[in-house]
Order: C-alpha cells, then sequence, then structure tokens
C-alpha cells in the first residue's frame, strides 16, 4: 500500500470530522453521525483506489452509505479493504464530551477481519508491558504484570474502561487492586489508542465494546507496538449465526491479537472531534476557518504522523455538509 494514500485517508477524516463538529453539544448524535458519514463518503470518492468497506455503518439495508460491501473511491487503483468509524462517540459529540473521533482503517485486500457486529472482550497495552499480559487471566494478575513490567507502583497504574453495567466487577477489582480508573461513557477506539500512545496517562485499557472498533483498534497497536487481545462476546444467537456467515470464529474462548484482526501492511488514520487523549478537536474560528488535528500511521514502517490542518470552509463547503 502506497504511502501517497496517507494524505488522501487524511482528507476523509478531515472531512467527517469536520462534519460533525458543527454538531457538537447540539444533543442530536443522529444528525452529527449523518452529517459525519455524509462528509466522508463524498471525499472518500475522490480517492484513487478501488476499496471495499469491511467494516462501516451497518448492512446495505440499514445504512445508505458506508455499509457493509459497498464500494468507495473512484474505482481505480489499488485494491483496498477499509474499515470506517465517521463518527466513534456519537453521545460524545452531541453532549459535547472529549474524545469524539473520525477514524478509520485501511489494509490490502483480505488483511482485515469481516468483525461481525457483536461485542469483544479487550486488553490494550503499550510496549513495554507486551508479553506480559494474558486476557483469559484476572484484572487483578495483568495489572500486577503491567505494573512490574513498567516499574511503577501499582497505585500509579491508570486503567481506562468504559462505563457500563457490565463493568461493575471489573471496576471493582481494579479498585481492590489499587489501580486509577479513568471511566469513559463512549469511544474505546480513542480510549485504546491511548493506552499505546506514550504521554497520555493511560496504561490499559479493560473490558468489552463493540467488536468492529477492536479491529480499528489493533489497526493502530499494529502501527504503534504494544499488545492487543480480544474475544468476541456474543450477545444472541443472531450474531453467532452473522459471524460464522462472514467466516469468523465463534469461539468465545478463541483470543484474537492484533495480527488476527488487521494483518500485512495497514494504516490507521483519525481526526480529532472534540479534544481527547491524543487528539485536539476542530476548532472554528472567524471567517468560516477551522483547524483540525490527524494522526496517521502505518504499520510497514512504523512511522506516526501528527498533522495540522486549516480549511477555509467556504472552498469546502459541499464536502462538509455547510
Amino acid at each position: 500500500m502506497h504511502r501517497s494514500y496517507s494524505l488522501e485517508f487524511v482528507r476523509v477524516t478531515e472531512a467527517a470530522a469536520i462534519a460533525a463538529a458543527k454538531w457538537t453539544g447540539k444533543g442530536d448524535r443522529h444528525a452529527a453521525d449523518g452529517a459525519a458519514v455524509d462528509a466522508m463518503r463524498k471525499v472518500l470518492d475522490n480517492v484513487e483506489t478501488n476499496a471495499t468497506v469491511v467494516i462501516g455503518e451497518g448492512e446495505r439495508d440499514e445504512a445508505p452509505m458506508l455499509y457493509i460491501g459497498e464500494k468507495v473511491g473512484s474505482g481505480t487503483g489499488h485494491e483496498l479493504e477499509i474499515a470506517v468509524d465517521p463518527l466513534e462517540g456519537t453521545n460524545i459529540c452531541a453532549d459535547g464530551g472529549p474524545n469524539a473521533i473520525a477514524v478509520m482503517a485501511i489494509g490490502e485486500k483480505g488483511n482485515i477481519l469481516h468483525a461481525p457486529d457483536t461485542y469483544m472482550n479487550k486488553l490494550v497495552v503499550g510496549p513495554e508491558a507486551a508479553g506480559v499480559v494474558d486476557i483469559t487471566k484476572s484484572a487483578h494478575e495483568n495489572a500486577v504484570a503491567i505494573a512490574k513490567a513498567k516499574n511503577m507502583p501499582i497505585d500509579e497504574l491508570t486503567a481506562i474502561v468504559l462505563d457500563r453495567p457490565r463493568h461493575k466487577e471489573l471496576i471493582e477489582e481494579l479498585r481492590n487492586t489499587g489501580v486509577r480508573i479513568r471511566l469513559i461513557s463512549d469511544g474505546d477506539v480513542a480510549a485504546g489508542v491511548a493506552a499505546v500512545t506514550p504521554g497520555t496517562g493511560i496504561d490499559v485499557l479493560f473490558g468489552i465494546g463493540a467488536a468492529p472498533e477492536g479491529v480499528i483498534t489493533a489497526a493502530a497497536v499494529r502501527c504503534l507496538g504494544g499488545e492487543f487481545q480480544g474475544q468476541l462476546r456474543f450477545r444472541n444467537d443472531d450474531e453467532r449465526r452473522r459471524a460464522a456467515e462472514m467466516g469468523t470464529s465463534t469461539d468465545e474462548d478463541k483470543v484474537f491479537r492484533a495480527h488476527d484482526l488487521a494483518s500485512g501492511d495497514v494504516m490507521f488514520v483519525a481526526t480529532g472531534v472534540t479534544t481527547g487523549s491524543f487528539l485536539k478537536g476542530v476548532h472554528f474560528l472567524q471567517n468560516n476557518i477551522a483547524e483540525t488535528q490527524s494522526v496517521v500511521m502505518r504499520s510497514k514502517t512504523g512511522t506516526v504522523r501528527y498533522i495540522t490542518g486549516r480549511h477555509d470552509l467556504n472552498k469546502k463547503a459541499s464536502f462538509v455538509g455547510l
């Protein structure tokens, strides 16, 4: 996958982020998500590629655009697979909270797992703790191992966890171990990336979130180093059947690692919608100018680039829904 795609796909997430940011704090998650999807789709069609959406907004009958199996791009160029979340953190954006992002993972054909729309138990750590964690062990055991690997007291270790009733016992176990916990309402892609990015103050992500977002997170881990482990958690027989139809293992004991979800040469691209752990949000200036911060990563080289963009929205109105 040629490095020239890096900037092309940054333009895609920038457009989605700007469109969604117009709805920040307005309480309408559906409008924010719809604006991001529309903008992302329009810019994708200008990228010289023949790409297929393998993780998107849902099935064709559920999503008019960026549905699973949809062909995007100009129709010429390399055959790629993309996993997209035009607005990760729809509720966050609607409420004006931190860490909403527009994000996508890109791989060559056959390299991105076609993850079913189900849950996944996830464990994500940075390079210092890679090789010492085991998702089949308790949170206590893993926290102790991470602290030892990072040569830090256990009471200085910070875990990030989705604030959900299903995590009540996990949260109690971590607190009894002495771990600091940062609870988040949504957005576990941003949380997982924060866990493997130096300087964010996050040491590990624990807990159950959406499986498709796990695939996108795994792409970032492939680029940054660290370790991702995940186990599918089906909520009903229909989700299990759907996974089997997609060719994905239905064994809930199976541990998926980063290379199982995003193999080969992959890219991870994200633009901040609202300011968070590792990206600044969209900042609107006078005269219809917007500033963005994005990150683009490549697994092949390990290169991580942060890109600040300044956009004249008078000239980009057709792309960002203005």
